[in-house]
């Protein structure tokens, strides 16, 4: 079985050092790169199923190039950065970061949720996500990751808002809890003032509003969690 890879976008030169070293014990094959440009190569040359990426990086910054990224569907992206403002976090979230650690961060929960995306990863590969499935005159295809609106204008979503949408849509008329759903989206608990769900149900409300007299298709359940109340055809 093909080891995963895991590209390091960070400048600061010790940091990215033992990042290498981190991920090489764990026995995946780690790449570097100090910039947006040396990111495109490396992306160019190997078959990347992760990258872990600074914000603050010379040229481009880590969020325009994590817009660049997003359209893979099989990358995965964490930020791990000093940068830890809620809006920082926040735009991370909905440019479609999988995750968002900041420094300094404990290797240990580092590696954890490397893991945990890739293993998502690899299960979007193989499980039954190609079906499509119909819902209040809205298309979503598992196999591109897109969306159809009723006016007929397409919508690519990140993985995390696919599958947050996808179990809300295999639960309708019951509640999801944020547990269940982050455990869904990136394979880990649930942690104190994680915004993570928050911001993906946003995300998935304003695909929605963006159709004038749209019906609100999922209902926030104040303290339990969210619920979708559309129509699957």
């Amino acid at each position: 079985m093909q080891k995963p890879h895991i590209l390091i976008v960070e400048d600061e030169d010790v940091t990215r050092f033992n990042l290498r070293n981190l991920f090489e014990a764990e026995g995946y094959n780690v790449s570097e790169a100090i910039n947006g440009e040396a990111m495109e190569q490396q992306l160019q040359k190997n078959t990347i199923n992760l990258v872990i990426m600074d914000i603050n990086l010379p040229g481009k910054n880590g969020l325009l190039l994590a817009r660049e990224l997003t359209n893979n569907s099989d990358l995965g992206l964490i930020f791990l950065t000093g940068r830890d403002s809620d809006i920082d976090k926040i735009l991370g979230l909905e440019i479609g970061a999988d995750d968002y650690l900041t420094k300094p961060f404990n290797p240990r929960e580092l590696t954890i949720r490397a893991r945990n995306i890739l293993n998502r990863i690899s299960q979007g590969k193989t499980e039954s996500d190609s079906a499509i499935i119909r819902f209040n005159q809205w298309v979503l295809d598992g196999n591109s990751r897109k969306m159809t609106s009723p006016n007929g204008e397409i919508i690519s979503i990140p993985r995390g808002e696919y599958r947050a949408l996808k179990l809300l849509i295999e639960n309708t008329g019951q509640i999801v809890t944020r547990q269940q759903l982050i455990k869904e989206m990136t394979g880990r608990d649930l942690r104190s003032n994680d915004r993570t769900v928050d911001v993906t149900i946003r995300r998935l409300r304003k695909h929605f509003e963006s159709v004038e007299g749209a019906a609100e298709l999922i209902n926030t359940i104040h303290g339990e969690g969210y619920r979708f109340v559309g129509t699957v055809e």
